[in-house]
């Protein structure tokens, strides 16, 4: 265990205690999680924030099927006002059921001004009072958004066209993924790009027959904190989706082809390591152009809860590198 992470648990009292039983209603998960995580990790990156007038915050209405939701966009503010950006569409984390755009807000800006991209962050409806597959369906819906409201987000597409999220986020980006590749709206303006950080991307009970040896971590991290794999379970409880449905497990969609390049991070005591490890092998194999990064001794998303530490430190840096080689402005090696 990386040894910053082991004196965290440690002093949270953590380190030589199982993980706190799930918690019994999605109510309570988020009324947790907001207290635990999202406050202290927000206030952690509150005095790292680039400065107001060097970006514009716009929230946006969005109709999608049965209702609207709201998407937030991050424009860099620069003297030329003819001058276009590349744009980011980001998905948050939170097992579909937790979370908010709230939760990389910051990080978000910090990427569009260093950057000068835009970022379009989307607040997708969550589970189990919206099942699956109204989260896949919203994040389309914004996703089509953007393409049509390019102008107004001053994005320029041909600098470059990102889709990215954190865990359930990274899994709907990867879904995404497929769903615009074979969609004529993308012709002549397809996603360039894909930012997965530490994914999901099959369910544990839909692994290939092939595969399925490769699929070790999520027996050998059963009650790692802070998502054991109990939890895991409550979260595919509440999405209720197919585990077969390849909106839900894109590692099982018939072909991988032609898909945008993708940037990976995958988590060393992560439950979910190995879809990570084995989504960018198979990605690989299909001939997309693929970067993976992992992180020995720490744990899925142990960078909310302990922002500070150097290992969470080289994950936000090593995303934004992640960031800049899908954009063609780093190289690979």
């Amino acid at each position: 265990m990386d040894p910053e992470f082991a004196a965290a648990l440690a002093q949270a009292g953590l380190l030589d205690s199982k993980a706190p039983p799930p918690p019994s209603t999605a109510a309570e998960a988020r009324a947790g999680f907001d207290m635990t995580v999202l406050r202290g990790y927000k206030a952690f990156l509150e005095p790292h924030l680039p400065p107001s007038n060097t970006y514009t915050v716009t929230d946006h209405r969005v109709l999608v099927q049965g209702g609207e939701i709201f998407v937030r966009s991050l424009v860099p503010a620069v003297d030329d006002k003819s001058e276009m950006f590349p744009v980011l569409v980001y998905i948050h984390g939170g097992g579909w059921t937790i979370g908010s755009i709230e939760l990389d807000d910051y990080v978000l800006r910090g990427y569009c001004v260093r950057q000068k991209i835009t970022v379009v962050n989307v607040e997708y409806r969550l589970a189990p009072e919206h099942p699956f597959p109204t989260a896949v369906d919203d994040c389309y819906a914004a996703l089509k958004w953007t393409v049509s409201n390019a102008a107004l987000l001053r994005a320029d597409l041909r600098q470059g066209f990102l889709i990215g999220g954190e865990s359930a986020g990274a899994n709907i980006a990867a879904a995404l993924t497929h769903t615009a590749r074979d969609d004529p709206f993308f012709e002549g303006r397809r996603l360039t790009g894909q930012l997965l950080c530490e994914p999901s991307v099959c369910h544990l009970v839909a692994y290939p027959e092939s595969l399925k040896p490769k699929f070790k971590s999520i027996t050998e991290f059963t009650v790692m904190p802070p998502l054991s794999k109990e939890m895991v379970e409550k979260f595919y409880g509440w999405y209720n989706a197919p585990p077969s449905d390849p909106r839900f497990s894109p590692l099982l969609y018939p072909s991988h082809q032609g898909l945008p390049r993708a940037y990976i991070q995958a988590m060393g005591f992560d439950p979910l390591r190995d879809d990570a490890i084995v989504y960018e092998e198979v990605l690989r194999e299909a001939g997309v152009e693929t970067k993976l990064n992992l992180y020995p001794g720490v744990s899925h998303g142990f960078y909310y809860g302990f922002p500070g530490i150097s290992a969470a430190v080289k994950v936000r840096e090593d995303a934004e590198k992640g960031l800049k080689l899908l954009l063609g402005r780093q190289s690979s090696a």
